[in-house]
């Protein structure tokens, strides 16, 4: 696409000497002139951290990611340095101060002072041929790679050269030479110089987030620190290409299989790329209309559930963070009413761009962006994407979220058939999600972590066989009904399991869900049907009731109650508590038919 439009516009004639950009600290009529709540939240935000010093980043935290599969070791330091710089450099914003400034200096200098700005857990570039961490446990200087955070760091070490940079230059124009150095060297150079890395789509073709995220970031950095306008227009032109590739990869229905909380690094990265190309041509480079893209940035709104709750296939969290600003500022470009409603839903504080990673271009878009009111959007829920072959339909008060698939997509769960089920926007039938990423999330040991394990989704067992990971074991057959979904598991399993079909049928009529399962095996093997449940079940008189809901269990079903504490932290953040797991398992058989209905109770 993007391609397509510069194989008819030069864009070194498009682009300008300078674009609108974030106002300088010295501007201060622009920076007295926010919003009263932004500027006493930024206040308090320097002042949280005012007291905590840089911490010291270690060779032997890096290392742990090898010695013991710790991430955090190394990541904690790591971001909470250019969470402490931002703060700062927002304070220095709102009222200009020689502590404020201080710390900034210090947040820059010790920031280019780091060997690398690679985290630990992305080390090594994976493509083929690639050591491994373990042969390279510590980052080669000589050779900077170019991950999701050497790009995060770019953009905020870019924007606070730009903001503060009478203050900086006032102290010596030294600061701010290093800075733009450190850019060049790590950054800039690299990425105009290779095509190895893995995410600009040469060495591979499975793209994800990680094309977007790294490109926004990269382009701000431009945007805001080189003054020669044809390096400017190449290293832009360069990124177009790369965001071609990672198009390719996204299905025609701009749903990511990543999940909803993946968009604030896909589609709102997107967004971001977008924002720089309009900016820095004038306007003249923009792709508001383009169909595709309307449906990448429309995703969010799909998902929704109902409030805080959205379809969490997949590593996707229950209860994801989500840009308010970007998801509005989507809307407001697209002239869509249901993304500027939902951004509105979910603007929470300016911290919050900083929280998970430090994304500073987005809280001063949140600055510098008013929050847009739109009226409650009140549309029946019924969202089907037949690329990622996921069902949403909402009736009666209960809401089916289903899926199809294969067990080969980005941050995969072994989930073919899987469904999940809300009564009155409240989860009762649901999927256990993500956890915190350990040296295992993504590596052959995967598939050992349980909330990614088919044995720990809402669908069935094959003797003690259940799905295995790999884009082969995949839905057949799949069909959106008027009120449901149906297709054939039986791909998704192995051939060991004897599988000759698994037709699934779920439909949602009213105040209930009927899921028939229809199971043709080569050999009789008992079947197992799992469910996990957000609360306590008990079992009596041939009922199995959950929170607000009960379904009938045939007498020849054995059953097996586990319940799950949740340990983990990031999982926790949306189920507290405990998860309970419920095993129906049928005697041997070669033919299984079921049907379970499931009503409020």
């Amino acid at each position: 696409m993007f391609a397509e439009y510069l194989g008819s516009h030069s864009l070194a004639d498009l682009v300008i000497s300078s674009g609108e950009k974030f106002p300088v600290a010295a501007d201060r009529a622009a920076w007295q002139g926010i919003r009263p709540e932004c500027r006493e939240e930024l206040l308090q935000l320097a002042e949280a951290y005012r007291e905590k010093p840089y911490p010291m980043r270690r060779a032997t935290d890096f290392l742990a990611f090898v010695r013991d599969g710790s991430r955090k070791a190394d990541e904690n330091p790591f971001f909470f340095r250019r969470r402490k710089l931002c703060a700062h450099a927002m304070g220095y914003c709102m009222q200009p101060n020689d502590r404020d400034l201080d710390e900034v200096i210090d947040g820059l200098w010790c920031i280019c002072e780091e060997s690398s700005w690679v985290i630990s857990a992305h080390n090594v570039n994976p493509i083929p041929g690639a050591p491994s961490s373990r042969e390279y446990p510590l980052p080669d200087t000589d050779k900077p790679y170019v991950d999701l955070f050497a790009a995060q760091t770019g953009m905020v070490l870019a924007l606070v050269s730009h903001l503060l940079a009478d203050a900086l230059d006032g102290v010596t124009p030294l600061l701010r030479s290093r800075v733009h150095k450190e850019l060049q060297q790590r950054v800039f150079a690299p990425f105009m110089a290779t095509d190895d890395f893995w995410w600009m789509g040469v060495k591979r073709k499975d793209l994800n987030n990680w094309t977007p995220w790294i490109l926004s970031n990269i382009m701000l950095a431009a945007e805001y620190t080189m003054a020669d306008r044809a390096a400017l227009a190449a290293l832009l032109e360069r990124s177009c290409i790369m965001l071609d590739r990672w198009l390719d990869t996204v299905p025609e229905d701009g749903g990511c299989d990543e999940g909803a909380g993946y968009w604030n690094m896909a589609g709102g990265a997107l967004l971001d790329c977008l924002d720089v190309l309009e900016r820095v041509t004038g306007g003249c480079m923009t792709f508001w209309q383009d169909e595709k893209l309307r449906r990448v940035l429309s995703f969010p709104a799909k998902a929704q559930v109902q409030g805080k709750w959205f379809i969490n296939f997949a590593d996707c969290d229950a209860c994801p963070i989500l840009s308010g600003e970007r998801l509005q500022w989507a809307g407001q470009k697209l002239g869509d009413a249901r993304l500027i409603a939902l951004g509105e839903e979910k603007q929470g504080k300016l911290a919050d761009e900083l929280n998970d990673t430090p994304h500073f271009s987005r809280l001063l878009y949140k600055v510098f962006h008013p929050v847009l009111k739109a009226e409650t959007q009140t549309a029946p829920v019924d969202t089907w994407l037949p690329d990622l072959q996921v069902r949403m339909i909402e009736q009666g008060g209960m809401t089916l979220c289903a899926k199809g698939g294969h067990n080969g997509e980005n941050h995969n769960h072994n989930d073919v058939g899987s469904f999940m089920l809300y009564v009155d926007g409240q989860p009762q039938i649901v999927d256990a999600g993500n956890m915190v990423y350990t040296a295992k999330t993504f590596s052959s040991e995967r598939y050992t972590l349980w909330n990614v394990r088919a044995a720990y989704h809402n669908i069935p067992m094959i003797g003690s066989h259940e799905q295995p990971d790999g884009v082969q074991y995949a839905a057949r057959d799949v069909l959106c009904l008027p009120n449901g979904l149906s297709l054939d598991m039986a791909g998704a399993y192995a051939p060991e399991a004897g599988v000759a079909a698994c037709q699934r049928k779920m439909e949602l009529t009213g105040g209930t869900l009927r899921v028939q399962d229809d199971i043709t095996l080569h050999a009789p093997q008992s079947v197992t049907w799992v469910l996990m449940l957000r609360h306590a079940p008990a079992v009596a008189e041939g009922m199995l009731r959950t929170g607000s809901i009960a379904m009938a269990v045939d007498a020849d079903l054995a059953v097996d109650i586990e319940e799950i504490p949740v340990t983990d932290a990031r999982m926790a953040r949306n189920y507290p508590g405990s998860l309970w797991r419920v095993r129906l398992t049928a005697p041997e058989a070669a033919e299984h038919h079921r049907v379970w209905v499931v009503e409020k109770a």
